[in-house]
């Protein structure tokens, strides 16, 4: 039996969810509960107090887990399995998201052509470990004044990566430099990653 402060019980598609509010046991204030047994069948409508002495009787917590019901409806469950059963749900699913972050190339408007082959081979490895990549064009002087340049070579880089990504935003002239971004496409092959 705990009586600490936990977090509110919401019941969603079968499954509870935690917020950080909900009352067990004795934090509950309510003078009568809709009760409901840990097997889910209703119990009825019982005080609070026999509600407290079934649940130590059953050596399960007493939970809240509609409060704004009336009367509000409680659970008996074993908190402490059921927070490390939802804990461990948690860091499942942080297990299987996959974060991507972008991955920056900066090239100038006059790049040699061997210079810009190691800087398209390095977009390309980063897109195939599934990363974004962001290409600036740095322009230096009145370089600015020619921006058509600096789309030569986007185009350029997009033509060279056709096969593995898309350009996810066209070049953009933001102060000094123009920007776009190239994104992985979804169907690259086992194949063409084992290649870089």
């Amino acid at each position: 039996m705990r009586s600490e402060p936990r977090a509110r019980l919401y019941l969603c598609g079968g499954e509870f969810l935690i917020s950080k509010d909900w009352r067990v046991n004795e934090e509950i204030r309510a003078k009568e509960v809709r009760l409901i047994s840990e097997t889910g069948e209703q119990l009825g409508i019982v005080p609070l107090r026999e509600a407290l002495e079934m649940s130590l009787q059953r050596n399960q917590d007493l939970v809240e887990v509609a409060p704004s019901a009336k009367p509000p409806v409680c659970r008996f469950m074993d908190y402490g399995k059921f927070k490390f059963e939802q804990n461990k749900r948690e860091r499942e699913a942080r297990k299987k998201q996959k974060t991507i972050s972008v991955k920056e190339v900066k090239m100038r408007p006059n790049i040699e052509e061997h210079d810009f082959q190691t800087k398209a081979k390095n977009a390309r490895r980063f897109l195939m470990a599934g990363d974004k990549v962001k290409l600036t064009i740095m322009f230096k002087g009145r370089q600015i004044t020619h921006p058509e340049l600096g789309e030569r070579l986007c185009n350029k880089l997009a033509e060279t990566l056709a096969d593995i990504s898309t350009v996810e935003k066209s070049p953009k002239v933001e102060g000094r430099n123009m920007t776009t971004i190239f994104v992985p496409k979804a169907d690259i092959d086992k194949e063409k990653k084992e290649e870089t």
